[in-house]
């Protein structure tokens, strides 16, 4: 972990989210140093998502039609969303207004 090229690294993840991740920096640059909690970039991803839509937890998670200890557990990284989460969370992250359609579902 030492040898981690920060920048190297997190452009790679943000290529692969397909999204900025703004904290994602800081988060390697914790696990480089060994300092604290590692953020993963799922986490992230679906902070950032849900931050962006303006909503809360509980908002959020019924939004996506998901229940909202499931939610917390992908936001404080005990489990990594499913595949198609991750895909719905990226579109949310770009596109923040998806989430009043899904209101109307």
């Amino acid at each position: 972990m030492k040898k981690l090229d920060i920048e190297k690294a997190a452009r790679a993840i943000e290529l692969d989210a397909g999204v900025p991740l703004p904290d994602l920096r800081q988060a390697l640059e914790e696990a480089k140093a060994g300092i604290g909690r590692v953020t993963t970039p799922e986490q992230i991803l679906v902070r950032q998502a849900r931050s962006r839509a303006g909503l809360s937890q509980q908002a959020f998670a019924e939004r996506i039609s998901t229940p909202v200890a499931t939610l917390r557990d992908w936001e404080q990284g005990r489990f990594t969303p499913p595949g198609g989460v991750l895909c719905l969370l990226r579109l949310i992250s770009m596109h923040p207004e998806l989430t009043q359609e899904l209101a109307t579902v």
